[in-house]
């Protein structure tokens, strides 16, 4: 198996653009978790209102295109929708789940930064799993990524501790659930396709998700919430969950789990601009520096894995 085995042709501007669009609107979920929070509504409870309000979507979505003939149809064989499926759980709710925590104890700004790392985890799954060739020239570029998030680490480590390194692992644990997700997701949609896969796995995730909540709090919970939580779970839905995920598989399609993966560098720069403006976060030298760090990383990177690219015959 060759180094792109995973990999799909990356000279497609449309692919890119699929997946630019993805990463921006994917980088406003933060923002408005961090508003809701705000409102004291809980983890579980948030979750399940995204999930709420996009899982009628994909439910429609799914309909249309099961109902455009039987060859659609006949690609859903039990082993395909149970798969699809679970990939989904783990792209879809345990990822998200994981992001959702992490944002209880560190700011939007940092948990976009560490979230940012995922491309470098797509680049090891596919080496230790997926028959890629390791590429030793991107080893740089993940250590200025790492050295930028370091700093900013640091800072948060002196000035505000409480809950930091919980909520790193946390945010952590959804970048590392997410790259082995997009391999998986890359792997169902060359069976069934983006359109299909992306309504199975995210209405199967918003299934879980949403009983989580029904079992720890009841129904009769969603019935207190006020219409500001009510408009961030709506936000949260829509803008941050069923455009992107469209786009971003859209994307992931045509050029690929690591090209696609490479395009994330818009959404750190959006969630910066957003919450220093609107949550108010602090953006200091340190923050300036750490973000440099993390971006330049990411665009070495890229172009290294392009340079590789070429390369082959």
């Amino acid at each position: 198996m060759t180094a792109t085995s995973s990999i799909a042709p990356v000279n497609d501007p449309l692919g890119y653009g699929f997946a630019v669009a993805g990463a921006v609107l994917f980088s406003t979920k933060g923002i408005f978790i961090k508003l809701a929070y705000g409102h004291g509504v809980s983890t579980e409870m948030l979750l399940s209102l995204r999930m709420l309000v996009a899982l009628p979507v994909y439910l429609v979505i799914l309909a249309t295109l099961l109902r455009r003939g039987d060859s659609l149809r006949r690609l859903l064989t039990p082993k395909v929708v149970l798969a699809s499926m679970a990939v989904g759980i783990l792209g879809y709710y345990l990822s998200s789940y994981l992001d959702f925590l992490g944002l209880a104890f560190v700011s939007a700004q940092y948990e976009r930064l560490v979230l940012f790392t995922y491309p470098f985890f797509v680049l090891l799954f596919g080496v230790w799993f997926f028959g890629d060739a390791m590429l030793w020239r991107v080893v740089p570029a993940m250590l200025v990524s790492y050295a930028g998030l370091l700093v900013i680490f640091g800072w948060n480590l002196a000035v505000n501790p409480d809950g930091l390194l919980a909520g790193t692992l946390l945010v952590l644990g959804s970048a590392i659930t997410f790259a082995l997700y997009q391999h998986l997701a890359k792997r169902q949609m060359l069976v069934i396709g983006a359109g299909l896969f992306t309504c199975i796995g995210m209405s199967t995730a918003a299934v879980v998700a949403i009983a989580q909540n029904l079992v720890l709090v009841g129904p009769a919970s969603y019935l207190t919430l006020t219409p500001a939580i009510w408009s961030y779970g709506l936000a949260l839905g829509l803008l941050g969950t069923v455009l992107p995920s469209f786009l971003m598989n859209m994307g992931m399609a045509r050029i690929g789990a690591r090209a696609t993966s490479s395009t994330a560098a818009f959404g750190p720069i959006v969630t910066i601009v957003i919450a220093v403006w609107v949550l108010g976060e602090p953006f200091t030298l340190f923050h300036a520096l750490g973000t440099a760090l993390v971006l330049a990383g990411s665009v070495l990177f890229t172009r290294a894995e392009r340079m590789a690219q070429r390369q082959l015959p």
